[in-house]
């Protein structure tokens, strides 16, 4: 079956008569510009080199050139197979923290990034070693919510992460055990994919037990591992671009610290590991982490293949180019000592 992909490009085919007709034009104002010298004949006759047919070669030549260009342009294509190809990889939960603390530095100098952002930055260049890989994104505060299904487009992933902020989930806290039992939920009810939640936070959990939590997923075959954000010695949480932090009933400006013993505890329990957010290593060792999992066949992707054709087109229009070339507007000298059409007058 012949097809082209892209047959928008076929459009352009209508340049041709555009240009057939802008020279016909420019051939009668040729022949009005001539007889206002005198005589057509008379003419003629002063400018012997003049081919009347060799232009119309040449434009010929040009216009199949110009519908072999447009032709490659559309991608022809001829026949077809299928190809199915088995895709291994694990499957992948993020549970991302989006709490008010979350807001703080995410180290000791209070200048530097958020631990959202920091987080933020971890993920998306994990997301870019991802190959046959399925990820999902869950945040969390006081309730837990899915942001994203589980899924293999790396492209929305990241575009669904960039737009995570501390205003989305309107209940405060920080629900850790919610989270993990939504991202247990949330994978493929597959048994042979090997899973892995991925929780980022900075371990103040407020609401329910998040070390049960992921011990009973560790029981499912699903591993906890842990990115601990922000410092053990503390960061105010700023509540605007001023300055300005946020205060207790007290008026005494809130510290949020890491939690590191809560973070360890909850990635032994998940038979995972705890990295700290802060560390410069922190993305190759959770990479190197989740690569120890077995890789399983996630799905069979099928693809239909079609047969190029383009390069005969390309080939014709070359031919064509290099012809058009060799092809001289005036008549070839060596042709004058033949007689075809004319009688010989002495007889």
């Amino acid at each position: 079956m012949f097809s082209f992909a892209n047959p928008q490009y076929l459009y352009l085919l209508l340049l041709i008569p555009v240009v057939l007709m802008l020279f016909i034009w420019a051939r009668i104002e040729r022949k009005r510009n001539i007889e206002r010298f005198g005589r057509a004949d008379v003419v003629r006759s002063l400018m012997p080199d003049v081919s009347p047919y060799k232009p119309w070669i040449k434009l010929t030549l040009e216009l199949l050139a110009l519908a072999m260009v447009v032709i490659i342009l559309a991608r022809p294509r001829a026949g077809s197979h299928k190809t199915t190809q088995t895709v291994n990889g694990i499957e992948v939960m993020v549970a991302l923290d989006v709490s008010n603390s979350m807001r703080a530095s995410c180290s000791d100098n209070p200048q530097d990034v958020s631990r959202l952002q920091r987080s933020k930055m971890i993920l998306e260049k994990l997301i870019d070693r991802f190959e046959n890989d399925k990820v999902g994104l869950i945040v969390f505060a006081g309730n837990a919510y899915t942001q994203m299904p589980i899924t293999s487009d790396y492209r929305s992933a990241k575009m669904y992460l960039s737009g995570i902020n501390t205003d989305m989930v309107p209940t405060q806290g920080t629900a850790i055990g919610a989270a993990i039992n939504l991202a247990v939920r949330s994978f493929s009810k597959s048994k042979k994919s090997h899973k892995a939640i991925i929780l980022i936070t900075d371990g103040e959990n407020h609401e329910d037990d998040a070390v049960g939590a992921a011990r009973d997923a560790a029981k499912d075959g699903i591993q906890v591992d842990v990115v601990g954000m922000g410092s053990t010695h503390g960061a105010p949480i700023p509540i605007d671009g001023n300055g300005t932090f946020l205060q207790d009933d007290a008026g005494q400006v809130v510290t949020t610290y890491l939690n590191e013993k809560m973070a360890q505890d909850i990635a032994r329990a998940g038979g995972g590991v705890m990295v700290n957010g802060g560390a410069t290593d922190a993305l190759n060792t959770l990479h190197d982490t989740l690569a120890k999992l077995a890789k399983s066949n996630l799905e069979q992707v099928s693809y239909t293949q079609h047969d190029e054709q383009f390069p005969l087109f390309a080939w014709i229009a070359l031919l064509l180019i290099v012809a058009n070339i060799f092809v001289l507007e005036r008549k070839n000298p060596w042709l004058n000592k033949f007689n075809f059409f004319k009688t010989d007058e002495k007889k």
